[in-house]
């Protein structure tokens, strides 16, 4: 298990370094001028050709890409073009935080309520409780978040005036409670049906029976055996769903209700080709998703020891 972790964290570099030449080749040759898009369509050539002077953008590509690399090494990820002067490391810490929290809040709620709603439709198979909550899966899983996200907010924040239209003001605030409810629809979903096969699959082996036998009380058996052996893949999906929900999953939300959060700073800076900001936070989501996959094989030989008998 050491070893595996040690060939990992080498090899995290080598992918940092390959998944940034890509991104800031794609920001280069892509579409879009972020100088015409700064100074617009009619600036004169001059002011164009200084402006692209100053950001370093006449630099000759592996130049650029070796620059930004060694920066980036030491934790200089430059200045954004779209909020000039404001370098792209503060920009991003700023924003990170409300979408940790946002990303947070509504992945623990979705496991706590998807692991809950599993376990008892796993429990009473082909029960109407196990035939509503399926029913609910299916639904949940078929609709699209933004199909979810303009009705309620139409409901709840047009036409009841239960909640704030948007904006964001902390996760004691009532603006809070919208995005995380939308947010919070995926993980239920699929964590009821992860957990759900799960414990049907564990129910129906043999030591489950040798703990019957053995007079264990169902609650016993539930939580001493069959769920303990259902978190390995659910410890994988909660660690994929963590590393991924921190800029995509809210991405559309922090948009359309005005969460000033990571999802929000990157559609802005991607309409305004803000290659420093776009490529930093590439960099972010893919050492998040790197960090979680890690974090969740280091925590394997803890929930099941047969992986640390295995690796010893």
């Amino acid at each position: 298990m050491l070893a595996t972790i040690i060939r990992r964290l080498l090899w995290l570099p080598v992918l940092l370094v390959i998944l940034t030449i890509i991104t800031l080749a794609l920001a280069r040759y892509g579409p879009g001028d972020p100088v015409q898009v700064m100074l617009g369509p009619r600036a004169p050539k001059e002011a164009a050709d200084a402006l692209r002077e100053q950001l370093g953008l006449n630099e000759p590509f592996p130049v650029y890409a070796a620059n930004y690399i060694i920066k980036a090494a030491q934790g200089d990820f430059g200045e954004s073009f779209k909020f000039r002067g404001q370098p792209v490391g503060e920009l991003i810490f700023g924003r990170w935080k409300v979408s940790v929290q946002l990303a947070l809040t509504s992945l623990l709620i979705g496991t706590v309520i998807g692991v809950t709603l599993g376990t008892l439709a796993g429990l009473y198979r082909n029960s109407w409780l196990d035939n509503i909550v399926v029913a609910i899966v299916v639904i949940l899983d078929s609709i699209p978040t933004f199909a979810i996200t303009l009705p309620l907010l139409y409901l709840v924040a047009v036409r009841w005036r239960i909640l704030p239209p948007g904006g964001w003001g902390g996760l004691l605030d009532a603006r809070a409670i919208l995005p995380v409810l939308i947010l919070s629809i995926g993980p239920v979903a699929t964590f009821t049906r992860q957990t759900r096969a799960n414990l049907l699959d564990v129910m129906s082996q043999d030591y489950i029976r040798t703990a019957r036998a053995k007079g264990l009380s169902q609650m016993g058996v539930v939580v001493g055996h069959a769920l303990r052996n259902t978190l390995i893949p659910l410890t994988t999906l909660f660690g994929l769903a963590l590393g991924g929900s921190l800029i995509g999953g809210a991405f559309f939300i922090e948009v359309l209700l005005g969460i000033p959060g990571l999802g929000r700073l990157g559609y802005e800076t991607f309409q305004a080709r803000d290659f420093p900001v776009t490529t930093a936070l590439v960099i972010l989501t893919a050492l998040t998703i790197a960090i979680a996959n890690l974090a969740v094989d280091i925590a394997y030989p803890f929930i099941d020891p047969r992986i640390r008998e295995k690796s010893a």
